[in-house]
């Protein structure tokens, strides 16, 4: 069990260096500042690395993404270095099935790829010209907390020489990942009832890299046919390489006791030669990161501190998407402080930031509960083969599956199929 840090001194209240601290400028981190600016509020926003900066990720985002980045006014063209994908290719079962993505009210038909190397900072400039104050090289190291036990602001060291600083604000977003310091530096620890996986992925120079499809292995195999844990992905980047990656699961018996850069390379052995993923063709190292799924940290909102993003646990435990529920949570939690900045300090206020986790739980809690249940079933290899080799040849089947993993559906009216899928999100128990 992780110990909680202690957190700094209680101090006196004094003048706020900010409307809100947002810890963090990945994609949750920056759609929170960004809409928080555009409210008026004055917003800083610490990163701990400086831009550019690698991030392990499959670089794919799903038309559930796209919403958000068109409604931070992100440009997503071609031209400004995103490459669009018209839906999603299932491999498995020796079959092959192409399905587009649903045409729908609520979201764009169309996904986009962009290497997380320049798309997070592409996110925190957007944010700095709508006006909020990005400080990079900030490692934030604890909640700074007043006489009530309330959090006020951060500590953090600040720059190569990391020089000891102290924030303060009256609300805080802590967007800081999986690592969730901030959170855990409050004693909110990670909840072992809840889902985790780990992704590793690696850049191959590919005649693939300009696929229009992102593409999703049920089932991985080396080149004698032994089936292999996990699933596994292929995404055409655009600029001369693929990324080509797999996840795990806890629910699987290879958590934790599998060689994972051995585990893709068995994997990508089994590929076709001219696709040219070999080491010859590797343009860096495999890389991995874990994947916080199902709300696996909670309560979202404690003591003045808001969480976001993989912080707050919220990878679709469906399909192992963090980028747009990153974004869409900052989105929510900026909502949710502007509107209780706008009342005065005490009682009131607090209600209105109380409101960021009901919330949290009455968009996503039924969804991601039937999304645990999922995630157990095809822990088992042998379960994600026989799904898959029953499954594929049926098209409304995978079509309804589409929708479900990737949380696709109009709430009001849509299809038969959105009703099937938003009737089982009401109905299951939002833990």
């Amino acid at each position: 069990m992780t110990t909680a840090a202690q957190p700094a001194p209680t101090t006196p209240a004094t003048t706020a260096d900010a409307d809100v601290i947002v810890v963090g400028a990945g994609p949750g981190g920056s759609a929170a500042a960004h809409a928080l600016a555009q409210s008026g509020l004055d917003v800083l926003l610490l990163e701990k690395t400086a831009f550019p900066r690698e991030k392990v990720c499959g670089d794919g985002l799903t038309p559930r993404a796209v919403k958000s980045l068109v409604q931070l006014g992100i440009d997503t063209s071609e031209s400004n270095g995103f490459i669009r994908n018209r839906g999603l290719r299932i491999i498995g079962g020796g079959m092959r099935l192409e399905l587009p993505w649903p045409d729908l009210a609520t979201y764009p038909d169309y996904g986009l790829v962009r290497p997380r190397l320049d798309f997070d900072e592409l996110l925190a400039r957007s944010a700095q010209k709508a006006g909020a104050r990005l400080q990079e090289l900030t490692t934030v190291t604890g909640p700074v907390l007043d006489a009530a036990g309330r959090v006020v602001g951060v500590t953090a060291k600040v720059g190569p020489e990391r020089t000891e600083a102290t924030f303060r604000a009256p609300v805080v977003i802590a967007a800081d990942g999986n690592s969730a310091r901030l959170a855990l530096s409050m004693g909110i620890q990670r909840r072992e009832d809840r889902p985790m996986g780990v992704a590793v992925r690696r850049y191959f120079e590919s005649p693939r890299t300009h696929d229009d499809m992102l593409e999703s292995w049920l089932e991985l195999r080396t080149p004698t046919g032994e089936l292999l844990p996990g699933y596994g992905w292929v995404f055409g980047v655009g600029d001369g390489t693929s990324n080509v990656g797999l996840g795990i699961l806890n629910t699987t018996n290879a958590w934790q006791k599998t060689d994972y850069k051995d585990l893709l390379a068995r994997w990508t052995s089994s590929m076709p030669g001219e696709w040219q993923f070999d080491e010859e063709h590797a343009t860096g190292p495999v890389r991995g990161g874990a994947l916080p799924m199902g709300f696996n940290r909670t309560p979202h909102y404690s003591r003045g501190v808001l969480l976001v993003g993989d912080a707050g646990g919220a990878v679709n435990p469906f399909n192992g998407e963090g980028i747009a529920y990153a974004m869409e949570s900052g989105l929510l939690a900026a909502e949710v402080a502007a509107q209780a900045l706008a009342r005065p300090a005490g009682p009131g206020r607090e209600r209105a930031l109380e409101a960021y986790p009901q919330q949290m739980k009455a968009i996503y809690g039924g969804y991601y509960t039937l999304g645990r249940v999922f995630v157990h079933l095809i822990g088992h290899p042998q379960v994600m083969a026989l799904a898959t080799r029953h499954g594929l040849p049926r098209p409304t089947l995978m079509k309804l599956t589409l929708k479900l993993l990737a949380n696709l559906t109009d709430p009001r009216g849509g299809d038969a199929l959105d009703r099937v899928i938003n009737g089982l999100s009401r109905l299951a128990p939002a833990a």
